[in-house]
């Protein structure tokens, strides 16, 4: 066949782009460039405001996330809760037991309707936000608490769509205040460990990453008009694609210093078949329920591969829909060796006792590298009640101490507006790629090209 000229492959481009939009299909997998709104206030990298002596803080949802918030913000030095806000009767009860249980006076409730959190909003002696509700409700609640002139600290994902992420990321940027989204992986003891160990070097020039989220969460779907899966559950049959990326991504971001020297570049993705919640509704529901007429479309396994401006490769997973042990995958590699979790293991050349064997004794890496803020708010937690210190390993703990100590200390945050952008965006971009079969998408750079100027993330104390 003859070789088609430029004209040919435009003209053909362009014909089938006509075919299908008229027939209401996505036209061909062509490479789109991201648009880059124009910056409407100044740049938040870094981003330090006055120091904060006693932080005043307001808890908006009092669900799963919620109330371990509010038991934690309470024993910790230097915080006040002066707000606590849930539109659910039974759970704002819960949460004033535990301000009563604690005995803290003068903690205002706010729940009569569903913009009661405006209300909160308005209050002058509240300096900070924790948003722990429903996913779609993360977004409109940081923006009325940034204009509000509070921060906001939001549950993951921060955003659902691309859209929103810009909306956050202008809205901290107008406003000048911060906007984390909470992700408490990034402070478990692992991946603090493996950050250190990133930035000493340790592993040579890292290379690739994977992360993940295989989570069972099929029970969910018996929750039916209140708690996680009541709305959880919705989003697969709204959206085929990686509906909960950050936990898994999160960390090797932060390793390969994501938006501090490099950035998310392109993406592709890929579902399987969605089988998982039909053939759990079958077994648990009876005919006609709405768990089972309900249209399912979220494959079970979405993986996606991201690449970045430096040319490294990101493998992200998400199966919440199938019986599989809970894993987060982990994996760092580098020039110099390897890390994967799940169980834990690792190979460093010249360092492992065994050429090409993985060791899984990690007790002398952890003696050498344990990350100094975990040694030392573990020491803070070990003074304290185990019930508001222990969630999910203690990472809770560390990502809330840290917040209050940055801002009582005017630090900048470990995780900004513009992580929490880029970690959400794979949500719709791993969407628009499933639904044109795999195309390649390009990611937003949510900091203008600030990134290429930011110094990596050190390692604190």
């Amino acid at each position: 066949m003859p070789t088609p000229t430029r004209r040919d492959f435009l003209r053909a481009v362009s014909t089938a782009s006509a075919a299908a939009l008229a027939i209401g299909l996505p036209g061909p997998a062509v490479a789109a460039t991201a648009i880059t709104p124009r910056r409407k206030g100044a740049s938040v990298v870094g981003l330090r405001v006055p120091k904060i002596d006693i932080v005043r803080c307001g808890v908006i949802g009092l669900g799963e996330r919620g109330l371990p918030t509010l038991r934690e913000l309470m024993l910790l030095e230097g915080c006040e809760v002066k707000a606590i806000c849930d539109i659910h009767a039974p759970s704002l009860q819960a949460g004033s037991a535990e301000v009563l249980k604690r005995g803290r006076a003068g903690v205002k409730t706010f729940g009569e309707h569903a913009e009661s959190y405006l209300k909160m909003l308005e209050m002058p002696d509240l300096d900070a936000v924790f948003i722990c509700t429903p996913w779609r409700l993360h977004v409109p609640m940081a923006v009325a608490a940034m204009k509000a002139g509070k921060h906001a600290f939001i549950e993951v994902p921060a955003a659902v769509t691309l859209e929103e992420c810009w909306q956050l990321v202008d809205t901290a940027e107008e406003t000048q205040r911060h906007c984390m989204m909470m992700e408490n992986v990034c402070y478990g003891r692992d991946e603090l460990m493996l950050l250190r160990m990133c930035r000493e070097g340790v592993l040579g020039e890292l290379l690739h990453g994977e992360g993940a989220y295989i989570h069972d969460l099929r029970h969910q779907m018996k929750s039916l008009d209140h708690g996680t899966g009541s709305w959880r559950t919705t989003e697969h049959e709204l959206r085929n694609g990686n509906i909960y990326p950050t936990h898994g991504l999160g960390p090797i971001a932060q390793y390969m210093s994501i938006n501090r020297g490099d950035r998310f570049s392109r993406l592709v993705s890929f579902s399987s078949p969605s089988l998982g919640m039909p053939d759990y509704a079958a077994q648990n529901f009876p005919e006609g329920h709405r768990r089972r007429t309900a249209k399912y479309i979220c494959g079970d396994m979405n993986t996606a591969i991201i690449k970045t401006a430096k040319g490294r490769t990101i493998v992200v997973q998400h199966d919440t829909q199938n019986p599989n042990p809970y894993s987060r995958a982990n994996v760092i590699k580098g020039t110099k060796g390897v890390f994967s979790g799940y169980p834990n293991r690792i190979y460093i050349e010249g360092r492992s006792p065994k050429e090409h064997a993985w060791e899984t004794d990690l007790t002398r890496y952890y003696q050498e590298f344990e990350h100094p803020l975990w040694k030392k708010v573990e020491a803070i937690a070990a003074k304290l009640p185990a019930e508001g210190t222990s969630g999910h390993g203690g990472m809770d703990f560390v990502m809330r101490w840290r917040i209050i100590q940055c801002l009582r200390e005017g630090l900048p945050l470990d995780q900004d507006v513009y992580d929490a952008a880029a970690w959400s965006s794979i949500s719709e971009l791993s969407e628009k790629s499933v639904a044109q079969d795999g195309a390649s998408l390009e990611v937003p750079d949510f900091t203008r090209g600030a990134w290429e100027k930011t110094a990596p993330l050190g390692i604190v104390s």
